[in-house]
């Protein structure tokens, strides 16, 4: 008899995931992984933050601490300083109490818990992404219940910069009640974000044609080094009087990538709506993984609610957005020397851990086979996997492939 599992087929591979092997299996002395979306050190290795482990071990020698599970909405301190975090310790919405905080698995789970309540809750069905975005964007929406995914132009690959008059005009064609997926800093994968002045324009567009605004902030603090510049876009929309979601993901700023912190914040124009959404989200996470994990919570919630560890937590997050921006403005000063045809003011104009080169799939693959270094097919590279001991050697194996493969493909060099 043959098995029951024989009719399920084989998915395809997560590309960031399969490089990483790829990646790991190679034995080249002088191999470079740009793919995964972590930080590191300038040795090359994962770094915990010192504001962390000291939390850790204060967490451990507490002896009134147990592994009692936390209530299905998560703890409150961490999910109501998460959200005093994002939307600003002066914040008039959070004043007028017309926000709170939900604790999820790390952005991922907010994202997955949010699309399912406005699935369920309000009858959405239709959702747009940038074009590009994190990949799992369309799988989390999908999977929660949305039947129509649709995209809206973002990243111009002529100009290497934000394509508005496409956003807007997508926005504008957008129907009524649909969820627009917006990156709230350091957009993945572009790490081109909108201006001020444009994010003006975009909420206008919002509001006219009556969308709900879905934040995805998994940088804050990572981007720039500073919390409230990185927060801007999500306090525009919630003073304007925007009802919101907002994915928070401690992963990145907290470098807690496998405790899966993160918190659904809620915006909402009626305090009377409070109970009956908070009941709802209850019985989402219910039905999904009942509660959240402690640990992870407990370090967020601790750091973020002692003004000292506080402090020292934006030193640690100043620390890692300026070896970031360190290694933009090498990269482009080497590729410039070089000599590398076409030009390079993109890599230090966009922002966050990620760039976009404008290196087409051709360009990937050489760089890959021949020079044993690993980026996206796209060419999203992770800045951080750049070294003051590797940096030479990519920017040489970025210039000699774009002089030896010139064909752009996809886009132009």
């Amino acid at each position: 008899m043959a098995s029951c599992y024989s009719v399920v087929k084989v998915g395809p591979p997560i590309e960031v995931f399969a490089v990483n092997k790829a990646f790991l299996d190679d034995t080249y002395d002088l191999k470079v992984n740009l793919s995964v979306g972590a930080y590191r050190t300038d040795e090359g290795k994962p770094w915990v933050l010192p504001v962390v482990r000291k939390t850790e071990k204060k967490l451990a020698e507490d002896d009134t601490l147990n592994h009692e599970y936390l209530p299905v909405l998560g703890f409150d301190p961490c999910s109501s300083a998460a959200t005093r975090m994002l939307l600003g310790p002066d914040s008039n919405v959070l004043a007028q109490g017309k926000a709170f905080g939900v604790q999820t698995l790390s952005g991922t789970g907010a994202l997955r818990v949010g699309a399912e309540f406005l699935h369920r809750q309000l009858q959405y069905k239709t959702f747009y992404y940038s074009s590009p975005t994190w990949e799992n964007h369309h799988l989390l929406f999908t999977n929660a219940g949305f039947t129509d995914a649709r995209q809206y132009r973002y990243w111009n690959a002529e100009t290497r910069s934000l394509d508005l008059d496409g956003f807007l005009e997508d926005l504008r064609a957008a129907p009524k009640d649909s969820v627009i997926i917006l990156h709230a800093c350091a957009h993945n994968p572009t790490g081109c974000d909108p201006t001020h002045e444009q994010w003006a324009q975009i909420a206008d567009v919002i509001q006219e044609k009556q969308l709900y605004p879905f934040f995805d902030s998994a940088y804050q603090g990572f981007a720039s080094g500073d919390l409230e510049k990185d927060a801007w876009a999500v306090r525009y929309f919630a003073e304007r009087g925007f009802e919101l979601l907002c994915a928070q993901s401690f992963a990145k700023n907290f470098g807690l990538y496998n405790e899966r912190v993160g918190n659904l914040t809620v915006v909402v124009k009626d305090v009377d709506v409070w109970t009956a959404v908070k009941s709802q989200l209850t019985l989402i996470v219910r039905g999904m993984y009942s509660n959240p994990p402690n640990h992870g919570g407990r370090i967020v919630a601790t750091v973020l609610n002692d003004p000292q560890l506080y402090e020292e937590w934006k030193e640690c997050i100043r620390t890692m957005a300026n070896r970031v921006l360190d290694m933009r403005r090498g990269l482009k000063e080497r590729l410039e020397s070089l000599g590398t045809p076409g030009t390079w003011d993109h890599i230090v104009s966009q922002i966050g851990m990620f760039s976009y080169t404008g290196l087409s799939p051709k360009q990937v693959e050489h760089l890959t086979n021949k020079y044993h270094v690993y980026l996206l097919k796209s060419g999203r590279i992770n800045m951080c996997g750049l070294t003051t001991k590797n940096i030479d050697y990519v920017a040489k194996a970025i210039h000699e492939t774009v002089v030896d493969v010139p064909d752009g493909g996809t886009c132009k060099i």
